[in-house]
């Protein structure tokens, strides 16, 4: 029996010019954490997020918040206000620090942090002499964060905000692009992503002092010395040139990326927006989402996965939406704030096939599929 091709929910799809920027670090041997290539590849985020952007480029995106949340000054015992309907990377770097994680529950229009909660939670704490000591928000799925709203809430209160923008590179707020909308912004190239460097990450910030801390921090914290000095504790964070080349190589592709995945959603919007039993997230006014993935939430956990089962069996990958930080078991100690949103999302709401490369054979032999669940 002939298996079907399988369809991965979010694979990497190279352009063509990587190996050209590789092969360039090969032939130079610079192939460890310095290079033309990190260099170039700075330039370009730096060109595409805007002409005051600075950016460290680093070996994850996980590290990127750890960074952040090192240059805030988060150490043992503080707490961080965290969004919960998100992957666990936004919220481990916390516990790196010795810090504690507050959860703070989604709103229904973009699925991100809630303002509402988000004050409740500041609140509360302050009455508790507990004056939380960052924030971290994240553009989920690509699409941005009610940012005027929370910044607003962070500058009532004087707490910063760490933008995890993982997922939302090419994404936009009311022109502005993602990365650089808070005090601090993370992006990841990991292999899913949008773009990748195989695995990677950068810290983004407005303050070339920020960047140079960043990466003064993220090679081991090396004091200026003829030998090793070290006054600080450093990490290797930096990214490799090799990487770096990857990613060099990608951002030409960029734009073309963010409207292959948007049309993907336009392609599951028209044929699924008739169903009552399936909603698909909507952009308000001024958002721009690179539609990273496209997410449906369904009318019940029973046919979310039926669906999911369905395109199993079809060898089609699709995955749940994320399980709220709130309910894993490794926070289960942990105070939050919610309503119920993420719950429900994460019972109803599944992750469909989005890559950048998928074929019109694909998307049909998907969206097939879908269509033969009963009662849809």
């Amino acid at each position: 029996m002939l298996t079907k091709t399988k369809i991965y929910l979010s694979p990497p799809h190279i352009g063509g010019s990587e190996q050209k920027f590789v092969n360039d670090a090969f032939e130079t041997n610079w192939i460890a954490p310095l290079g033309s290539n990190i260099d170039g590849f700075e330039k370009d985020l730096q060109h595409y997020l805007g002409s005051n952007s600075q950016v460290a480029v680093l070996s994850s995106g996980t590290a990127a918040i750890h960074l952040a949340l090192l240059l805030l000054n988060v150490t043992k015992g503080d707490e961080v206000l965290c969004q919960s309907f998100t992957f666990s990377a936004s919220a481990n770097p916390i516990i790196y620090q010795g810090a504690t994680p507050v959860f703070i529950d989604s709103e229904s229009d973009t699925w991100n942090m809630s303002p509402e909660l988000l004050e409740i939670a500041i609140l509360d704490r302050i009455k508790k002499y507990k004056k939380p000591k960052a924030i971290i928000a994240v553009h989920l799925y690509g699409m941005p964060y009610k940012v005027t709203e929370i910044n607003a809430i962070a500058k009532k209160y004087d707490i910063p905000v760490v933008e995890d923008s993982a997922e939302a590179l090419g994404s936009t707020y009311f022109n502005t692009a993602c990365g650089m909308l808070s005090d601090i912004g993370i992006l990841s190239f990991n292999g899913n992503k949008i773009i990748t460097t195989s695995g990677g990450g950068a810290l983004v910030t407005d303050n070339l002092d920020i960047k140079n801390r960043a990466i003064f921090l993220s090679t081991q914290a090396k004091d200026n010395a003829a030998h090793y000095e070290h006054s600080s504790i450093g990490f290797n964070y930096r990214m490799s040139n090799v990487l770096a080349g990857i990613g060099r190589g990608q951002m030409e592709v960029l734009d073309s990326r963010v409207v292959a995945r948007r049309n993907n959603y336009n392609f599951y919007k028209a044929n699924l927006s008739d169903f009552n039993s399936i909603s698909l997230l909507e952009e308000p006014n001024g958002f721009f989402s690179n539609r990273w993935l496209t997410c449906i939430k369904t009318s019940s956990f029973e046919m979310r996965e039926q669906i999911r089962l369905n395109l199993l069996e079809e060898n089609i990958e699709s995955r749940p939406l994320w399980k709220p930080m709130h309910m894993q078991p490794v926070f289960k100690n942990c105070l939050y704030f919610t309503d119920g949103t993420s719950e429900e999302l994460f019972e109803k709401g599944l992750s469909l096939p989005s890559g950048s490369n998928l074929s019109q054979l694909d998307l049909d032999r998907i969206i097939s599929v879908i269509l033969k669940t009963p009662n849809l």
